[in-house]
């Protein structure tokens, strides 16, 4: 049978998505002498492996610039070892109901982990810096599978969403399914930091007021924004597509929003630089149609329910499981 990956299953047991997310988190899992962090059945779950999955987290955090507090990172711990012994009894339910992995199906999972990285030779690399290989990181992903299959199997397919579901969901969440006004606009930016000094910026708005000129000439805005602007949009012209109220800077946002299609606005100064923006066409506020969203609607309502039921049979299963748990209880 083919294993069907939904989010459902992604998000009751993160381990297995940051698995697929994240390289790191298939490390190899080995069996310190340093300590445990749970047992569950008789089956150790290492302080190591806990340890790798919080580090995976704090750095992701990290990147995006906010850093988990202590009272996060407390709740986050929980949550991860709560996760970690939910997939082991899902595991070992898998392997009592004599669940298998086609081994294409893990060689297809590893390749797309694989494609993430740039090259073949930073792959290895990554693998030498991890002290692991290519088998003990198929191994886990076996393992992965195999309750991603058994939950399918046990738990999903039994599970259905009728229309009546659809359109009563819809019908009472009217504001889950409002598109909000957008406006398609291009645009040319000179950079400039809001800190520089003013001679700086009054560089930078000579250059801006230049272009104004050639295009109150009657030049055209996008070949302008090709040669001039320094924004990422530049190579097409300008164009930033369709977007809503709250996805650019206020500035920006107010002078696009009131422009009429065709138009183009005065020099707007935002903590990027100066602006010229052109707007082409603007959608009113609408409500999606529920036939656009029955199919969608389905999906998701499934994967609700079907969440739901695996967090009732591990409930079940935490009935008559040991589980013996020996993470610290952080300090107040």
């Amino acid at each position: 049978m083919r294993i069907k990956y939904g989010r459902w299953f992604c998000a009751l047991v993160p381990a297995f998505a940051l698995a697929l997310a994240a390289l790191p988190a298939l490390a190899e899992e080995k069996r310190p002498s340093e300590g445990k962090i749970a047992v569950v059945n008789g089956t150790v779950i290492t302080e190591e492996d806990f340890n790798r999955q919080i580090s995976g987290i704090q750095k992701r955090y990290s990147s995006r610039g906010k850093p988990l507090a202590d009272a996060q990172l407390s709740d986050i711990k929980k949550k991860v070892l709560e996760s970690l012994i939910n997939n082991e009894l899902l595991y070992q339910e898998s392997q009592k109901k004599n669940i298998t992995i086609d081994e294409a199906e893990i060689n297809e999972q590893f390749e797309k982990i694989k494609k993430r990285f740039p090259s073949e030779e930073e792959f290895k690399k990554t693998l030498s810096d991890m002290n692991t290989s290519e088998a003990v990181i198929k191994s886990k992903m076996k393992r992965r599978m195999a309750i991603q299959l058994f939950i399918q199997e046990q738990l999903a397919k039994n599970v259905t969403v009728s229309d009546k579901d659809t359109k009563n969901y819809y019908d009472s969440h009217p504001d889950f399914f409002k598109q909000p006004e957008q406006v398609k606009a291009s645009h040319i930016l000179i950079k400039v930091d809001p800190k520089a000094d003013e001679s700086v910026k009054s560089e930078a708005r000579k250059k801006i007021e230049e272009i104004q000129k050639k295009l109150q000439k009657g030049e055209d805005f996008a070949t302008l924004a090709k040669e001039f602007s320094q924004g990422p949009s530049n190579v097409r012209g300008g164009d930033l597509g369709f977007f809503g109220r709250g996805q650019m800077a206020k500035p920006f946002e107010e002078a696009a929003f009131a422009l009429k299609p065709g138009e183009v606005s005065d020099i707007v100064e935002t903590k990027f630089g100066y602006h010229l923006i052109k707007a082409f066409d603007k959608k009113p506020e609408t409500t999606i149609a529920y036939e656009q969203m029955k199919n969608r609607l389905a999906q998701f309502m499934k994967q609700e329910k079907v969440k739901k039921e695996i967090e009732l049979y591990l409930e079940e299963l935490k009935k008559t499981a040991k589980v013996e748990v020996f993470l610290k209880e952080e300090p107040q």
